[in-house]
């Protein structure tokens, strides 16, 4: 089982397809915890980065210049 911090990578591909209405598997994607907020997720799935906040919902996350 692949688990980062509180969570499943398997978990949160699965909310992250729900969102993208694609299937995202688990192996393709890297997740940090966000030091910017308590509870929540940095995913980097292919040239993408999102959020995922403590009550579920996914952001695309704007790259800083």
């Amino acid at each position: 089982m692949d688990i980062v911090i509180a969570a499943e990578k398997p978990s949160i591909a699965g909310i992250l397809s729900k969102h993208l209405k694609y299937r995202v598997r688990p192996q393709e994607i890297r997740v940090h915890a966000n030091p910017g907020e308590t509870g929540s997720f940095l995913i980097n799935w292919r040239l993408n980065r999102y959020v995922l906040s403590p009550d579920g919902q996914v952001a695309l996350r704007a790259i800083r210049q």
